[in-house]
């Protein structure tokens, strides 16, 4: 695979997930109450509902608060109607973003979306112009400090695993969409402990950042990332592991 969405792994690694647990929350439950209303709200019926379902059970997120989410996603229970939109947009140093967006007010996200992006040295892009560089794919993260690379890569691969690489502490293992929830049910049962998963977008080809342009980007990325309406941000960046220890140090 020649592109790999190295931000999904550098976010782990720094913790933000802990760090922020009240805003994840917040996106969890905008993920899963879309994914029942559009798939309905059975999580083995319905794989986008199940990843979300999986990702706030990973978050510690309360059960009561992942069954209030899904009757409203199914109007059991009366709820916001958030509205799925996907915004195209470029990073210093050309860097392709491809950003997912939930929410009530199309209007005051993508004003925040332009400010953010103005300020960070970014700038919109026309629709499609991004969007080309990057197909859906299932992502899984395995502890590398507790399982051998080997016996990762050796499992996954028997699971029909599209790619395996290790950095940032992290077995980051890539699969096809309709493949996500068998390979992550076929490492559990062998014995691999999932640190955390999701559905990403993936890149088909990385630019790679030397150390200025590398602290604009992540900048950038966390500041977008920070957005309530914003679910996700994929990029098409890619940096050398010394470049973002020295990043880390400073």
């Amino acid at each position: 695979m020649s592109g790999h969405s190295k931000w999904s792994t550098i976010k782990r690694k720094k913790g933000k997930e802990d760090e922020k647990r009240g805003k994840i929350f917040t996106k969890l439950i905008k993920e899963i109450s879309v994914a029942a209303r559009t798939g309905g709200g059975d999580p083995e019926a319905n794989p986008r509902l199940r990843s979300a379902v999986d990702a706030a059970k990973g978050a510690n997120m309360p059960k009561d608060n992942i069954e209030r989410a899904i009757k409203k996603g199914t109007g059991e229970l009366p709820g916001v109607s958030y509205e799925e939109s996907i915004y195209e947009a470029y990073a210093p140093g050309g860097v392709a973003l491809y950003i997912e967006v939930l929410t009530d007010n199309k209007n005051r996200t993508v004003g925040e979306i332009r400010h953010i992006l103005s300020k960070h040295g970014g700038s919109m892009a026309e629709a499609g112009s991004v969007a080309w560089m990057f197909s859906q794919k299932g992502q899984i993260f395995i502890d590398a400090g507790h399982y051998d690379e080997e016996a990762v890569f050796l499992a996954a691969s028997e699971l029909g695993a599209e790619d395996i690489i290790s950095e940032e502490g992290l077995h980051v293992v890539t699969t096809a969409v309709e493949n996500f929830t068998a390979l992550k049910e076929g490492l559990a049962a062998e014995g691999i402990e999932i640190k955390d998963s999701e559905l990403v977008m993936d890149p088909s080809t990385t630019i790679k950042l030397d150390e200025k342009l590398a602290e604009k980007v992540l900048k950038l990325l966390e500041v977008l990332e920070d957005s309530d309406d914003i679910q996700r941000v994929n990029s098409n960046f890619d940096i050398d592991e010394e470049v973002l220890r020295k990043l880390e140090s400073e």
